[in-house]
């Protein structure tokens, strides 16, 4: 069960800039494909994130169903079109957390989280009571709302945001939200002043802080490098800035020509060059073959 607090916010929803003002506590769904009902995909050890986040033990990530940006070429369809996935409670959410502490996982990885906010709280208070002792990430596309955000401070550990635009005219066309470069820097300015600097154990795995992701696209490095000059210019060394180049062209890209192609590895070469120039030091870069479908893990239920 919600929180009475809590399950008002579905009633008239506004989690996300969308807005979408449906009630989902009636069944109606918004931009993001979610009712008040939790649907998770998937649940397991994920050995692919950043160095610090996975380690050698691996992160216990959530993938969860639905999504309020809904990029045309997200990898993650099948879950972010809320097409996959199964309906759960929170106290099963508690559960899979418990379990995935008990896997030995470094913690506890909330992929694209951001429509399930009031339930991911209702579960982490029931998990923290009975054990839970493992940072908290938060895993998403950036594109948030702050008032949002604010009601996860002391929940969350770690932020990994994407940055994906600095350009009104890609993340319309991608994205469906010209004012995405907006509100993603608000809402990066409020993940840095909640978890202030970042911290690691003496294993090198991180327990506290920001690291923002940028996913090259092909044909847009110069809003790629914009991109890196405002984060490092905006935070310095406070936050981490990870260089992706997985992007993976998918069948259904094909009305988006100029985007059915991998990025070259001169192109990634060109904007990690771009980033050291500048000053960069705290950042990931991606290296051999990672924009492989092989990369997309199965969302078939595991662990849920």
């Amino acid at each position: 069960m919600l929180n009475m607090i809590y399950s008002t916010l579905l009633k008239d929803c506004m989690l996300c800039p969308r807005e979408c003002h449906v009630d989902r506590t009636a069944g109606k769904k918004g931009y993001c494909k979610a009712t008040d009902e939790l649907v998770v995909a998937r649940a397991a050890l994920h050995m692919w994130e950043e160095p610090c986040i996975s380690g050698k033990e691996g992160s216990g990530t959530v993938f969860f169903s639905g999504c309020a940006l809904g990029c045309v070429y997200c990898q993650n369809s099948n879950i972010s079109k809320g097409l996959a996935g199964k309906v759960i409670t929170i106290e099963r959410l508690a559960e899979i957390f418990l379990e995935l502490q008990g896997k030995g996982a470094n913690n506890i990885n909330l992929v694209t989280p951001s429509h399930f906010v009031p339930h991911i709280i209702g579960a982490l208070d029931i998990a923290r009571k009975k054990g839970l002792a493992l940072p908290v990430v938060y895993n998403c596309s950036g594109y948030e709302k702050v008032e949002t955000l604010k009601l996860l401070e002391g929940y969350v550990d770690i932020y990994l945001p994407d940055f994906k635009y600095m350009s009104a005219e890609p993340a319309m066309k991608y994205s469906k939200c010209r004012n995405y470069f907006t509100v993603a820097a608000a809402a990066i300015r409020e993940m840095v002043r909640q978890v202030n600097e970042a911290v690691f154990d003496n294993r090198g795995i991180m327990q506290r802080g920001v690291i923002v992701r940028h996913l090259t696209l092909p044909g847009h490095l110069e809003d790629s490098k914009r991109i890196i000059k405002y984060l490092y210019e905006t935070y310095g060394d406070r936050i981490y800035i990870s260089i992706m180049n997985q992007y993976t062209p998918m069948a259904r890209n094909m009305a988006y020509p100029e985007l059915n192609r991998r990025i070259t590895e001169e192109e990634y070469e060109e904007l990690v060059d771009y980033a050291i120039e500048i000053g960069l030091e705290q950042g990931f870069v991606q290296e051999g073959e990672t924009a492989l479908e092989s990369f997309i893990p199965e969302f078939n239920g595991e662990g849920v």
